[in-house]
């Protein structure tokens, strides 16, 4: 089994540093190289991959110096999204070993039309397309790729680790909360959340089951989460469900 640390950047994002033992490592979605050499540095570690979903600064922000430090150092990410000092492009069932460990490429457009993820040793990097309790904002990608892409990790094991990139799980169950307010998992979650904000603890990662059992992106076939979505507007497809819902919370 491999480690998984956090190293946070900026005010909510999640470098997630993967390793097996004690000197070498990979990253994932360095968005600032700062705060990834100092821990480093104080570990004695050397970075061997950086492993990249989407080009969006806060995820690559940190690429180019930290290849400048480790310049043997590989930069994996997504073919189709435009990323810098990019050495492997990988793409949709593309396999890459970490540390004796596989993981497959899955290609998850939504958020940006050429985000990935990458599943391996019951754990999933996910970027910005699944949140606790939420989704990614659609940048380039659309509703329909988003609602499918969530969709196929929802069938992922429910033990699957969720490692996305930002804690916004506080601010995503209000808006969950207003979607689908006698959810009794939600309320138990969002008890048990402020319980870990409030010691200055995180709530990544997530499990998949968690996210089924909480996530009104993942439950748009749910009545009280389309009811909701529907007091306004006369829509029956889950897909339409969702695209609403999206809409709805990026106003709320």
């Amino acid at each position: 089994m491999l480690t998984i640390e956090s190293i946070p950047a900026f005010n909510d994002n999640y470098i997630w540093l993967i390793h097996k033992d004690a000197n070498h490592c990979v990253v994932v979605d360095p968005g600032d190289a700062t705060p990834v050499l100092t821990y480093l540095q104080t570990h004695d570690m050397t970075l061997d991959a950086i492993l990249i979903t989407h080009h969006h600064a806060d995820h690559i922000g940190g690429i180019s110096e930290l290849k400048r430090q480790f310049p043997r150092c590989h930069v994996i990410g997504p073919a189709q999204d435009p990323i810098p000092g990019l050495t492997q492009a990988v793409d949709e069932g593309d396999h890459i070993d970490i540390f004796g460990e596989s993981f497959e490429v899955w290609h998850i457009p939504g958020h940006t039309q050429g985000h990935i993820g990458y599943i391996g040793d019951n754990k999933l990097f996910c970027g910005d397309t699944l949140f606790s309790a939420g989704c990614g904002r659609l940048l380039g990608g659309t509703a329909e790729q988003l609602f499918t892409s969530l969709q196929r990790l929802a069938q992922l094991p429910d033990e699957t680790a969720v490692y996305c990139a930002h804690e916004y799980t506080s601010s995503n169950i209000a808006f969950a909360l207003a979607a689908e307010p006698d959810n009794i998992a939600l309320q138990t979650y969002r008890d048990e959340v402020n319980q870990l904000r409030a010691k200055g603890l995180g709530t990544i990662p997530t499990q998949i089951g968690t996210e089924k059992a909480v996530n009104p992106f993942l439950r748009c076939d749910q009545e009280e989460v389309r009811k909701s979505v529907t007091e306004h507007i006369h829509i029956e497809e889950n897909l339409e469900i969702f695209t609403q819902l999206r809409r709805w919370k990026d106003n709320f």
